[in-house]
Order: structure tokens, then C-alpha cells, then sequence
């Protein structure tokens, strides 16, 4: 005779409130008494009270479905990963979007298609930053997701996600360093950062190398998304060497800023590379 299944019923928000310390329990008989009185739900209860506050109300219910994002001050990340601290604000609403069409037009496992490299003709222009933000949607969405930081001149990923940039892409190139250097962003499980690593001194040479190439493939075959945070393709070949390895590239501009002879260059380059060009994104900050 089988045994019966048994199936975990979800907590409620009262019991996740006080699991997490954000209500103590004399509280938890205020908030319930209250409730009885005016024919309130628990966390409506517990905010009327002043015991918690619509953030926490909010951090509760993503738990509950799933949707991993923080509370800012918690963690190491840098608040410009606004789709780590603000999932509800229009700017992730539009990371949103952009994740949908990526999915609709070219990220495809299936395929060998679901790399992309994040460019821009120059510096401050938003690259990097989109790339952390997006590779979190991706995330939060449950695909597994990988981001790789590859500007081995001017990284700014280790920044962002606040981890240790002591090993990284440089050295496995290099073979220097193993896979454990990549690191799981522990708030978001099914993201994993790979830093750029110590500055080496043939950077082209290291990207143009074929150990970037058998990595490439390890990864795709490993991950759902694989993004590719890349330099300044102005200032050096490296990312024109990316995208030939992705074969699609994502292209970041900045409003008022980036230069349209240099986007022109930027578009030769990646014609060059057999690349093609996704999708371009208006960044405004």
C-alpha cells in the first residue's frame, strides 16, 4: 500500500511575518484582535497597527510566490541593481518587457542561441548596469541565469553585486582558476556572477583565445540566459571578439550622450563579427 503524498501548505502572512522577526508575538494577538473587530486581512491588520509597513507587507507576498527581491540596506548589492530593491517601479516594468521580447526573439536553449553580449559604443552609457538588472529579471523569472563579466580593463560588475573580484574570468582564461570561481548571488538562486578578475596585461589576447570559446559552449549548455557584459566598443576590439562568440549582441545607448558616428562604427563592427544585432535600448539616467 502507498503511502499518502503529503504537500507543504505555503505560510500564511502572519506566520512569515514573525518567522522573519518583523512581528513579535504579543503583537501577533493585538493584530488578530484587531482583525476581528474590523473584518481585516492580517497584513491590513498589522500595518493599521503600526507594527509593519506596506515594504514589509509586500516582501511577504513575493516570498510567498516566489519572487525573490530585497529591501534596500539589506544585502551588499548596490542600489542601482533596482530590480534587486524596486521590482514595481516602471523602470523594471520596462527590464520586464525587454525580457519578454529577448525570450520572443533569440534567447533559445534549444538552440544554442541564448547568449547574448550587452554593448554600447562607449563608456557610461549604461551597460553594465543593464546588464546586472537584467540578468535578475531573468532570474526572478526562474531561468537559470549566468552573467558574465568580460570588460577586463574597466569591470564593474564585482561592484554591483558586492563580491570578490580576486578571481574571475581573466584567470580562468588564463588557467589560473576553476569554476568555483563563479559566485551564486545567494538572494537570487538561479543567478550566477562570474567577475572579470585581476586586470591582466593581454586582455585581446585572453578574450580572442579558444578557451573562451569552450567556455562559451560549457556555458550555454549549463544556463537558460547567458549575458556577456563587455568593454567599450569605441576603445577596443574586445567586444567586436564577444559578440562573434555570442552572435548576438544588445545594444546600449545613452540618451543625449552616446554619438551616432560612433553607433555606425559599433554597427560595422558587428557586421564584421557575424553578429547580429538583437534589439537596442534607450537608457536615461
Amino acid at each position: 500500500m502507498n503511502a499518502p503524498m503529503m504537500t507543504t501548505k505555503p505560510l500564511n502572512i502572519g506566520a512569515t511575518l514573525f518567522d522573519s522577526g518583523k512581528i513579535r508575538a504579543e503583537q501577533v494577538v493585538q493584530v488578530l484582535q484587531y482583525q476581528k473587530e474590523h473584518k481585516a486581512r492580517f497584513g491590513e491588520a498589522a500595518v493599521a497597527l503600526g507594527f509593519v509597513t506596506e515594504a514589509d507587507i509586500a516582501q511577504v507576498l513575493a516570498q510567498q510566490f516566489d519572487y525573490p527581491y530585497l529591501q534596500k540596506g539589506e544585502g551588499e548589492l548596490s542600489e542601482e541593481l533596482v530590480a534587486a530593491y524596486a521590482p514595481f517601479s516602471p523602470e523594471v516594468e520596462s527590464l520586464r518587457a525587454l525580457r519578454g521580447q529577448l525570450m520572443l526573439r533569440w534567447l533559445d536553449k534549444e538552440t544554442a542561441s541564448n547568449a547574448l553580449a550587452i554593448v554600447s559604443a562607449g563608456r557610461g552609457e549604461g551597460r553594465s548596469r543593464l546588464a546586472a538588472n537584467l540578468a535578475i529579471v531573468f532570474s526572478q523569472l526562474g531561468e537559470h541565469t549566468l552573467l558574465v563579466d568580460a570588460d577586463l580593463r574597466n569591470p564593474r560588475q564585482h561592484t554591483l553585486f558586492g563580491l570578490d573580484n580576486h578571481e574571475g574570468l581573466s584567470q580562468l582564461l588564463a588557467e589560473r582558476a576553476v569554476e568555483s570561481s563563479l559566485s551564486k548571488v545567494p538572494k537570487f538562486r538561479d543567478l550566477t556572477v562570474l567577475t572579470a578578475g585581476p586586470m591582466p596585461p593581454n586582455p585581446q589576447e585572453l578574450i580572442c583565445c579558444s578557451t573562451f570559446q569552450s567556455l562559451m559552449q560549457q556555458w550555454t549548455q549549463q544556463y537558460d540566459a547567458v549575458l556577456i557584459d563587455t568593454p567599450a566598443m569605441a576603445e577596443t576590439v574586445d567586444a567586436q571578439s564577444i559578440a562573434g562568440r555570442t552572435q548576438g549582441a544588445l545594444l546600449v545607448t545613452r540618451k543625449d550622450h552616446t554619438r551616432l558616428e560612433d553607433l555606425a562604427a559599433l554597427q560595422e563592427m558587428l557586421t564584421a563579427a557575424d553578429a547580429k544585432l538583437v534589439g537596442a535600448v534607450v537608457s536615461q539616467f
